[in-house]
């Protein structure tokens, strides 16, 4: 297929087209919208991109993506210790605070477990999690992975890991539709499913 675009777009449009969910088609709309731009507005994107490579980590509590030295909700002395809520990605997090009824803290998994993809508990934030149980503060572990086989399949590990310790797992009731993912849940939604957690 012969190339139409110049090298430099071209580049751009493959790069694009590299993101998750973004085909040619949107690839190269992204593209020319970047073109468009003029050299202020385009070198303020190409650093913005950069400063998330080089200006973010992990939060050393919560595992959450951070530019500090604790998270906001790790640094924050208005949050419940005794309650942890543990999630898939980062993504889960800010969809839990945007319902503004969450109080307690919050876990990164970044991950699930699934062998078809090769991905096992070693991978996962697991191990720091259960660092974070040993000291008696933690009363309940909220399991919010998405209701899906892996998700499912990540719950029932940490709570076998954590029931021993004395320590209350809940899991999101479902008010979340099976199959699907918490990024994409509403505010009311989860908030219902939050509320109406069991224990498990």
């Amino acid at each position: 297929m012969p190339q139409y675009n110049a090298e430099p777009l071209e580049r751009l449009i493959n790069n694009f087209s590299r993101l998750s969910g973004v085909g040619r088609k949107g690839a190269t709309r992204m593209a020319y919208q970047v073109l468009a731009m003029d050299e202020k507005d385009a070198q303020e994107f190409a650093s913005a991109i950069l400063d998330v490579h080089t200006k973010i980590k992990r939060c050393p509590v919560c595992r959450n993506y951070t530019d500090k030295d604790l998270c906001p909700v790790c640094s924050s002395a208005r949050r419940d210790s005794s309650v942890i809520c543990i999630v898939e990605s980062p993504r889960d997090v800010a969809t839990f605070e945007k319902t503004r009824e969450y109080k307690g803290m919050y876990h990164v998994l970044h991950g699930l477990i699934s062998p078809l993809d090769g991905i096992s508990a070693e991978q996962l934030t697991i191990k720091e999690l259960l660092d974070r149980l040993k000291d008696d503060t933690v009363k309940e572990v909220i399991m919010a992975t998405s209701p899906t086989i892996e998700g499912e399949t990540t719950a029932m590990y940490i709570s076998r890991l954590v029931k021993p310790l004395g320590i209350k797992v809940t899991r999101l009731a479902y008010g979340l539709p099976v199959g699907a993912s918490l990024e994409y849940a509403d505010e009311v939604t989860l908030y219902r499913a939050l509320e109406g957690r069991t224990e498990i």
